[in-house]
């Protein structure tokens, strides 16, 4: 039977009050001088600023890590890293003012179906006992695309045990005297607390899980049946229909040079997973629809190698999504001082993130995928995208915590999406990375000390752009002759276009790079006289923290309760209605998103943050607190 945690009332009422808009902090700006001089002048300077010393940042080098490059001066806390980088310089010849013609129905190139909820996050379990503006920060989510997908697991999951308690009765705890696994993660024990914590977050925010690893749910890498099986039987009793899966494996193609087999094969692999479908199936387990692979990290492996062992027909039944692992390039030189490879300057690397097609960008990183999207999809599967980020071994600072990164990541999900990938799940560390999409500052008591990175923005755009419908195809446009700095994208429900959105890769001050990009309605069957766009805004890709999407922000390092702040912005530009015209201003840099066929959603702030000081008790689980040790303990 399914044992449903207890929720208190008055913690419920709490997220109620959480979760909840309010409607007087939004208001909608009209303005139809969007062509007018000065416009995007004005429009970029109404930004919250809230600056915070360095000093802050240097109280909480509680491990020293040190950089090259940019960040040498810099010693403490990588999350926390104040490396500024040099934007890339002006391209010469940009061509800032062109042309998007919609089409109606008969559009090629569309994806299929995508959901808002497109973003989500992989969360390493080591990190999975601190939550409190976590809740608000996934409520900004959950309002815009009704739920939010999260993978627990990561490294420190191969191992990880379920345990009726631990020795200090935490709800998980480090156990250092195992050793240590890939990226100095150690592996876990941790209780079924820990389950009941998530299965009422679920009920509270809609999030639903996905356990890596046999995560959290299955140990690949212990040979004991009856502790796979545990954490199965117990995540499937506890969560119930939010447990979206159970990822079989993970960065297998690693496991010979981890040390984990003297040898280690795609056939190897296909038995291991039939091994523990046997054993679930003997064990009475339902398995149907629930299993995750082969999540592969495309290291030694190509997703082919494994399409070939007969992976997909043999487990048809049980495999509810194919899964893949990328990060577009590695930081581990910095991280590791026995790696082979030379330390990389983020200064010579930061123009490759920065371009639709450049090295790093995200389309670079799903071309090696498209042809196991297309497999995936004649198989009747997705291809999911289960753990990525700007690069491994923790990012690179002043690149991944960065403006620009924020950017990058728009591209990337929508690369994916156009590609139908089925979502993707932004990789989350601890105090030693750079590229976290959300931080908790070093001690509990400070609640409102939350660090909210680049990549969360992403998220929170993607999931606008998208929308909830369900219905949603993503076009790339190909914009600007397929400019590489100003790449665009159409968003389409029930075979009509309904949102534009577009990049400006582009810093540029003196704003001779501004777009100012004309959609004409002709070829669709829009018609309207003015639209409305929101704006993600920084002054710099270079730029760290205060961005505004929307004219809000979750402002500097240590400042956020996970709620943004300041007032909902939303510009109303008029078109020309003989012409059936709309030109937009798209600032250098950032990113506009113009909805063509009514009011732009408002979803203001969330109200009543959730108060600091609750803890979780056994059976009876108060999400609204996960001790602050949560996303410090990782890698």
């Amino acid at each position: 039977m399914l044992r449903v945690p207890v929720v208190d009332l008055m913690l419920f009422t709490l997220f109620v009050l959480v979760s909840l808009a309010v409607p007087s902090l939004c208001a909608a700006v009209s303005e139809d001088r969007a062509n007018t001089p000065g416009f995007i002048a004005e429009l970029t300077a109404n930004r919250v600023i809230n600056k915070t010393s360095e000093d802050a940042a240097k109280k909480i080098d509680t491990r020293i890590i040190s950089h090259t490059g940019a960040a040498t001066d810099y010693r403490g806390a990588t999350v926390y890293n104040n490396a500024v980088l040099n934007p890339p310089p002006v391209p010469s010849g940009l061509t800032t003012q062109f042309l998007i013609q919609l089409q109606n129905a008969s559009t090629a190139n569309l994806s299929l179906f995508q959901n808002g909820s497109f973003i989500g996050f992989s969360i390493e379990m080591s990190l999975v006992d601190h939550i409190s503006p976590f809740l608000n920060l996934m409520a900004n989510l959950a309002k815009r695309s009704g739920r939010v997908n999260i993978r627990i697991g990561g490294n420190t999951q191969d191992t990880a045990v379920l345990v009726d308690s631990t020795p200090d009765g935490k709800i998980l705890e480090r156990n250092i005297t195992a050793g240590s696994r890939p990226t100095r993660t150690t592996p876990l024990i941790y209780t079924p607390d820990l389950l009941y914590m998530m299965a009422n977050i679920s009920a509270l925010v809609n999030v639903h899980w996905f356990i890596a690893h046999w995560e959290l749910g299955v140990p690949f890498l212990l040979n004991d049946t009856a502790t796979r099986l545990a954490v199965v039987r117990s995540s499937q009793e506890i969560l119930g229909d939010h447990l979206m899966g159970l990822q079989v494996g993970n960065e297998v193609d690693m496991y010979q040079r981890h040390g984990h087999y003297a040898t280690y094969s795609p056939s190897d692999y296909n038995n291991n997973f039939g091994g523990f479908v046997n054993d679930m199936e003997a064990a009475n387990l339902p398995g149907i629809n629930l299993l995750v692979g082969p999540n592969i990290a495309y290291a030694y492996w190509t997703a082919e190698d494994v399409w070939n062992t007969g992976f997909v027909s043999k487990y048809d039944t049980n495999l509810a999504y194919l899964s893949v692992e990328k990060y577009p390039t590695n930081n581990c030189a910095a991280q590791f001082k026995h790696y082979s490879t030379p330390v990389v300057d983020p200064q010579t690397i930061f123009p490759d993130f920065l371009t639709h097609t450049g090295k790093f960008s995200g389309n670079q990183v799903i071309q090696r995928f498209i042809n196991s999207t297309q497999f995936a999809v004649q198989n009747g599967k997705r291809l999911v995208m289960m753990e990525t980020n700007t690069a491994s071994c923790g990012g690179f600072p002043g690149i991944s915590d960065a403006f620009g990164a924020a950017l990058w990541g728009i591209d990337y999900a929508f690369q994916m999406a156009v590609n139908n990938f089925g979502f993707a799940m932004i990789h989350v560390g601890g105090e030693t990375v750079s590229y976290n999409p959300f931080s908790p500052p070093p001690t509990s008591s400070a609640f409102h000390k939350w660090t909210v990175g680049p990549m969360y923005y992403t998220a929170i755009v993607t999931a606008e752009s998208i929308g909830p419908s369900n219905v949603t195809q993503v076009l790339d446009l190909g914009a600007n002759g397929g400019n590489d700095y100003t790449p665009a994208y159409a968003f389409y429900e029930n075979g009509n276009p309904v949102r534009i959105g577009i990049i400006n890769y582009v810093t540029d001050p003196t704003g001779a790079s501004d777009l100012h990009v004309q959609i004409a309605m002709s070829g669709s069957s829009i018609h309207q006289s003015s639209v409305q766009v929101k704006y993600l805004l920084g002054d710099s890709v270079s730029l760290k923290g205060n961005f505004t999407w929307a004219g809000q922000t979750f402002g500097d390092a240590f400042t956020s309760d996970g709620r943004p702040l300041g007032k909902e912005t939303i510009i109303t530009i008029a078109c020309d209605t003989t012409m059936n015209l709309c030109t937009i201003p798209v600032p250098a840099p950032s990113y506009a998103l113009v909805f063509l066929t009514g009011a732009a959603p408002m979803y203001g702030s969330v109200s009543g943050a959730i108060p600091s000081g609750m803890t979780a008790a056994p059976k009876r689980v108060s999400v609204l607190v996960l001790a602050t040790a949560m996303l410090l303990l990782s890698i």
